[in-house]
């Protein structure tokens, strides 16, 4: 069925804003992800909605521990928290820069983590929420800055997301882009479990963090795609795009069938 006219118009239009196609993709992502974590916070604040799953997800997950899967999650609950998660970001940063001889991809994700970090903090001060009770948590005690959100969660999501995406926003093919998705929402997802499992986090807490960490991404895609799109010719293709391979051409005649005959 042929697309309307003013619809047609439209799409010919947007097609012919690079800047604009730059910039959209990561604003929906950005209000996305916003849109999760201000569910998560006004159900907190309501104390209902989805609020309503966090003891009952707590006192499950606490019940049914064992010893093996416990110090499994309680060694990713370290990896990935305020003393590791930094020196791996550092070091990962660092190689990427000197391997591969560039520095705006391993500045930007470095800047995502430093900025999910603040914002992170700043929630936790804005709400104040306290943690779950010390009883339930897998070391009492150990845990004393605000619950809302998951400041461990938001550190991992956005280091897998944004990594990947920095990654795959170069190599756009379908196995690239899927493993970065499967890497990205199976790594975040662990933490956050590990996180509801040893008793240190709501689920309302991890979910916002995960929202906040989208937003970052979002910014993230925006501040890339723009950069990328000024720094390219006219006719120079967005990268991942292959451009179509030049025609072929006859090779060149040798020397030998060039000469001219001798008289």
């Amino acid at each position: 069925m042929p697309v309307p006219e003013p619809p047609r118009r439209l799409l010919e239009w947007y097609a012919d804003q690079p800047l604009l196609r730059a910039v959209v993709p990561g604003v929906v992502l950005a209000a996305l992800g916003l849109l999760v974590f201000w569910g998560m916070f006004d159900a907190v604040q309501e104390r209902d909605d989805f609020s309503l799953w966090d003891r009952p997800v707590l006192e499950f997950l606490v019940g049914v521990r064992s010893d093996a899967v416990t110090a499994v999650l309680a060694a990713l609950t370290f990896v990935t928290g305020p003393t590791v998660l930094p020196i791996i970001v550092l070091v990962a940063c660092v190689a990427w820069g000197v391997l591969r001889r560039e520095w705006w991809r391993p500045l930007l994700l470095a800047g995502a983590m430093i900025a999910s970090t603040l914002l992170s903090l700043l929630v936790k001060g804005l709400v104040a929420r306290p943690r779950p009770p010390e009883e339930t948590m897998y070391i009492p005690g150990s845990e004393t800055t605000g619950s809302f959100p998951s400041g461990h969660t938001i550190g991992t999501a956005t280091f897998l997301l944004v990594a990947g995406y920095l990654v795959a926003s170069r190599r756009r093919t379908w196995p690239v882009v899927v493993g970065w998705l499967v890497v990205g929402v199976l790594g975040a997802t662990a933490v956050a479990l590990s996180r509801l499992y040893l008793g240190y986090h709501f689920l309302t807490d991890v979910v916002a963090a995960a929202g906040l960490a989208v937003v970052v991404l979002g910014v993230v895609t925006v501040v890339d795609r723009v950069h990328v799109v000024r720094g390219l010719p006219p006719t120079e293709p967005e990268p991942g795009w292959s451009p179509e391979p030049p025609p072929a051409t006859d090779p060149q005649p040798h020397a030998s069938a060039q000469a001219s005959p001798t008289s």
